[in-house]
């Protein structure tokens, strides 16, 4: 794990957080709250996806794709779950 690629995957989560907030207004959790929970998504899916991705694909295309797809996810669940408590 370079600091680069790190890098690359925290940034795309905070973009795929906010992407996945505008097109889930059901799930938003606000501008700040997608790009948090993006960033944290980011950097552990990146690490998570990013290797399963970098079979097909090399360099930072796996880690944009790896913290982009993780930050959306992560998104999701925390609005989900955010969602179940009435919140």
């Amino acid at each position: 794990m370079d600091l680069t690629g790190l890098l690359v995957q925290v940034i795309a989560g905070a973009v795929g957080g906010n992407a996945a907030g505008a097109a889930m207004k059901r799930y938003s959790l606000g501008t700040l709250g997608n790009t948090i929970a993006g960033v944290l998504g980011g950097g552990i899916g990146g690490q998570l996806i990013g290797p399963m991705i970098g079979t097909a694909i090399e360099g930072f295309v796996s880690d944009i794709a790896g913290g982009a797809v993780g930050g959306a996810i992560l998104m999701v669940i925390v609005g989900v779950v955010r969602q179940m408590m009435g919140k």
